[in-house]
């Protein structure tokens, strides 16, 4: 008696060998992928740029990374006063006039209390020191082009087709950093504007590391933020655009699509496989998927080698508690 809808995943023609060199950008989801690939003995470099959940803020990210683009400091770091004209620097945040929000026009940008942010990245980024950014997001920038020359694979994990722009410059946002909604404008990406820049930047990576293969999944997490309709309708969106990359890649190319999201909703459709906020994939569920995973892509060889790795990594991290 069948008790789930099970998917059915190929197994890929290719084997991911122990140790391979994978780098991994998206979503949380990536997140909770990624550590399993660390704890597994890969060598893996997970969300270098911080959480990305949309395609356009993550091939961005991999452009400047592989053009190697680094990021400027700003023309001042001084405030201007409460009468001085802000044209150049922005839209204030704060009515008293205290503090403004500066460097809007620019990646980096200072908010009210005095921290500065980029607008491509995570908030790990920020800091109240704009050299101390900069300084962040250009060694990450040069980190991963290094690290993307001689990867193995390349795991994209796509959460929305919700984007925000700043409303002045029009900058497309990865990170809005908790400022105020009247300065973005929010719009959905269509897939065909999302296969257009992927297929792009796939041309540059064949041409930077040839024997670079790609895996595309969805992530199973839904935007309670944007509602649950707007949520499916932007997964959908995701889904047929990944189908046009996979299914349209060039001759050389070498991608893939891994079905993170059919096996939370279909095979893993009941509650207990959620966390407590009912939203992320419980603990069970990501390692039901990690483990579809490696049916996909390991043989079984690196399955013995990443369980091993795996037990030995939980055991180090029990620790001996003396009195």
């Amino acid at each position: 008696m069948e008790l789930m809808t099970r998917i059915d995943i190929p197994a890929s023609e290719w084997k991911m060998e122990t140790g391979a060199k994978v780098l991994l950008v998206g979503s949380c989801f990536a997140d909770e992928v990624g550590q399993r690939f660390v704890r597994g003995g890969f060598e893996a470099m997970v969300n270098p740029f911080g959480t990305l959940y949309n395609p356009a803020s993550i091939a961005v990210n991999l452009l400047r990374a592989l053009s190697e683009k680094e990021v400027e400091l700003p023309r001042s770091s001084i405030i201007p006063s409460v009468g001085a004209s802000i044209s150049t620097w922005g839209t204030p945040v704060d009515r008293c006039g205290a503090r403004r929000l500066t460097g809007v026009g620019h990646t980096v940008f200072e908010d009210a209390e005095g921290r500065w942010h980029s607008w491509l990245h995570h908030s790990s980024f920020s800091s109240t020191d704009v050299a101390t950014v900069v300084e962040r997001i250009n060694s990450t920038t040069h980190r991963v082009a290094d690290f993307l020359r001689g990867a193995d694979v390349l795991i994209v994990t796509l959460g929305t087709a919700i984007i925000y722009r700043l409303k002045e410059t029009g900058m497309l946002v990865a990170n809005c950093h908790k400022q105020p909604d009247s300065l973005f404008v929010r719009e959905r990406l269509n897939a065909y504007d999302i296969v257009d820049q992927w297929q792009m930047l796939l041309q540059l990576l064949e041409s930077v590391n040839p024997n670079l293969k790609v895996i595309f999944t969805v992530s199973p997490i839904r935007h309670k933020r944007d509602g649950y309709h707007v949520n499916q309708i932007s997964k959908g969106i995701l889904l047929q655009a990944v189908d046009e990359i996979v299914n349209g890649q060039l001759p050389n190319s070498k991608c893939g699509y891994f079905p993170s999201y059919e096996i939370m909703m279909d095979e893993l459709r009941d509650y207990r496989f959620y966390a407590d906020d009912m939203i992320h994939p419980s603990t069970q569920a990501v390692e039901y998927i990690w483990q579809r995973f490696q049916d996909t892509y390991f043989d079984n060889k690196t399955k013995d080698v990443v369980a091993k790795a795996t037990k030995e990594w939980r055991q180090s991290q029990h620790r001996i508690i003396i009195n």
